[in-house]
């Protein structure tokens, strides 16, 4: 996967399901219409959740990078 550049970046360390959602679902908010939010997990969980809530909300999945128990997750805000 090619390095994706990141706006705005949301620490969910070490929380489990929902908790990422409901935090990335918060802070998309604060974004603007294109940019992109790096949301930085270790709940395995999130690599089918949030594919899964970005086909509910519009918002663009752009791909997630493991290293280890770290997930990446990426997603471009594609409207208000």
């Amino acid at each position: 996967m090619e390095s994706i550049k990141a706006d705005v970046t949301l620490d969910c360390f070490g929380l489990l399901c929902p908790v990422p959602i409901i935090q990335t679902a918060q802070k998309m908010k604060t974004l603007r219409v294109g940019q992109v939010l790096e949301v930085i997990s270790t709940d395995r969980g999130i690599e089918a959740d949030l594919p899964a809530w970005c086909r509910t909300t519009g918002h663009e999945f752009l791909g997630a990078e493991v290293d280890g128990e770290i997930i990446k997750a990426y997603v471009r805000k594609t409207r208000d």
